[in-house]
């Protein structure tokens, strides 16, 4: 199986997270402190029938990634998660 890990940054700088299987919630959390804490949350709680998900950041998918690699690299993965969003982003308000 491959979920889905969507992340926003509501306002007030904390980040929250939820884990999806076809458009059903697995489990949500919110407020805490990063991208990458909020990845890493979101992994931990992730069945072992699970073998990868996709990453999304406010409404952007970044990459779908083996969970082996999530683990390992979750900093990584949280940096172009958030530079993926704001190339999106930037490229969304240039062609308004």
């Amino acid at each position: 199986m491959i979920v889905r890990i969507e992340i926003d940054a509501p306002p007030g700088g904390l980040f929250d997270y939820r884990v999806t299987d076809e458009g059903q919630t697995l489990y949500a959390d919110a407020e805490l402190p990063s991208l990458a804490d909020a990845l890493v949350a979101a992994v931990e709680g992730l069945a072992p029938e699970v073998a990868g998900a996709e990453v999304w950041f406010r409404g952007v998918v970044s990459g779908t990634y083996p969970l082996h690699v999530i683990g390992a690299n979750h900093a990584q993965i949280a940096t172009h998660a958030a530079n993926t969003t704001a190339a999106i982003l930037e490229a969304l308000s240039a062609s308004d």
